[in-house]
């Protein structure tokens, strides 16, 4: 994946000088093998790495202040041994602006029944140490993930993984820059949005550049990288016979090849993670990239649909945050619906940009009028989603917030589409597709998703936690009267939360 991160994650173990060196030195000893263990964890895809037993405030503020300033320190865990007075913590985790988790676990799974002792009871406090910690952190406002089990745990490992997903997904966000050729679809509410007040909140940038200066790039790219893509689309997929070498179509699937080799130099040269674009707005370009974008969004870049950036730097952030899971992630539109008595089901589609990393089979590369935007026959890719769980997230600029919606779905098996030339997935809604296309409508979802088989609704919720923005969640739990007081509620929390902290 371009421009992967690969933050490493400190593991910090609170104690204080009351216990004396010889205990202390066991702490330390056994916070080195809880370390030890879990980054051998397969569920952990980050590096674990013990940093400091801390016993005093300057200890804690030193530490806080190194993990701001070491850009490799993607976020910190957290655990008390024994009982860390928490006041101790108050400087340090007022300056700290790195997310962390809260550890509640102890060394020994088991308690030694016939031998336990006050010294075993003095040095394994963390029953009580960590609902200290706890307080200050709830004293304080600080947004963080509770993990609660014995550090050997694979559900406990998992939920550890799945913060590190978050925080991998949030590290890669900061900083980010996403380029939109051209503006958002004219007159559409939802694709635009605060892109100042998305810096300030999320870390990423969105600049606009003219489709003059992609033409410019597109122009300029050598015929032989050309047919070095071309011979690598005939290797790798099914195409259509009139696009192959000798075909009467294959000038479109060469001009889609430098599509792909022009903005991909662009992306590249300019650091971006992603990007838009419009058919509205293709000045200079015979196609809307089709092709080329799901494979550039294949090779990790985000994308959205009509100048749709917020849900550019989502589909990145997801497939970061999924990144070596089995599965894949893709722009995604909910496009038309099944209405049958047997069973309601939602066609996710869009014009030609979905990612074929979901796909279940080897695509087809086809091509067909596309029928808006005034353009050439645009080349894409044709396949069937694989089956499985999966879910929808689209992130949405209600003014004074962003939030997050999050609906699990289950893909399912379809009939044959013949006459459909585009890339597709069906599934069916959690809890049902009544109850959660109304709360999708109440809640302001968008058409445009991040549609995902890799990334988990956890995932998604340590990083709303750790962004600081609101997640509104659709379910198999989901019961309308609770939500529509819940959007109530959280209109309430947003307006205030600002002070909250004084």
């Amino acid at each position: 994946m371009k421009l992967l991160p690969s933050p490493e994650i400190w593991f910090v173990c609170g104690s204080q000088h009351l216990y004396g060196p010889g205990p202390l030195k066991e702490v330390a000893a056994n916070a080195a093998a809880i370390t030890s263990n879990l980054d051998k964890s397969r569920h952990l895809p980050l590096k674990l790495v013990t940093k400091a037993l801390l016993t005093t405030p300057e200890e804690i503020t030193n530490l806080c202040v190194a993990a701001n300033a070491d850009p490799n320190c993607g976020g910190l865990v957290i655990w008390m041994h024994t009982f860390s007075p928490s006041k101790m913590w108050i400087r340090g985790l007022d300056i700290l602006q790195k997310p962390f988790l809260h550890l509640h676990t102890q060394f020994n799974r088991d308690l030694p029944w016939g031998t336990i002792d006050m010294d075993f009871m003095n040095l394994n406090q963390a029953a009580h140490g960590d609902r200290e910690a706890g307080f200050i952190h709830t004293r304080m406002r600080l947004s963080r993930k509770v993990v609660v089990g014995h550090w050997s745990d694979a559900e406990v490992q998992q939920r550890i993984g799945a913060w590190m997903r978050a925080v991998r997904g949030w590290t890669d966000l900061q900083g980010a820059k996403f380029v939109r050729f051209g503006d958002n679809m004219r007159q559409v509410a939802v694709t635009d949005g605060d892109k100042v007040s998305a810096e300030m909140q999320l870390g990423f940038s969105v600049n606009t550049h003219g489709v003059g200066d992609l033409v410019a790039v597109v122009d300029a790219v050598k015929t032989r990288a050309i047919s070095d893509l071309c011979a690598i689309y005939e290797k790798n997929y099914t195409l259509a016979p009139s696009l192959k070498k000798g075909g009467k179509r294959h000038n479109d699937l060469r001009y889609s090849a430098r599509l792909e080799i022009g903005i991909g130099q662009f992306l590249e040269e300019g650091g971006f993670k992603g990007f838009t674009d419009t058919f509205e707005d293709l000045h200079g370009l015979r196609q809307l990239p089709g092709m080329a974008t799901q494979r550039l969004m294949e090779a990790g870049y985000g994308f959205g649909g009509e100048g749709d950036w917020k849900t550019a730097a989502l589909v990145r952030a997801m497939k970061v945050m999924g990144h070596g899971l089995k599965g894949g992630t893709s722009f995604m539109e909910d496009y038309t619906y099944h209405l049958s008595p047997k069973g309601h089901q939602v066609l996710g589609s869009h014009m030609l940009e979905i990612c074929p990393s979901i796909a279940a089979a080897k695509p087809r590369v086809e091509i067909h009028p596309l029928g808006i935007g005034g353009k050439e026959d645009p080349v894409r890719m044709v396949f069937d989603a694989t089956t499985g769980n999966a879910l929808n997230a689209s992130l949405v600029d209600l003014g004074n917030r962003f939030r997050l919606l999050v609906n699990e779905v289950k893909a399912v098996k379809h009939p044959k589409l013949p006459k459909l030339p585009v890339a597709r997935a069906v599934w069916e809604c959690q809890p049902d597709f009544k109850t959660a296309c109304q709360a999708w409508i109440l809640a302001g979802g968008a058409h445009h998703t991040g549609y995902s088989y890799t990334v988990t609704a956890e995932v998604l919720e340590d990083f709303t936690t750790i962004a600081g923005i609101e997640l509104v969640s659709i379910d198999r739990d989901t019961r309308l009267t609770e939500f529509k007081q819940n959007l109530r509620n959280n209109e309430v929390y947003y307006h205030l939360n600002q002070g909250f902290r004084a």
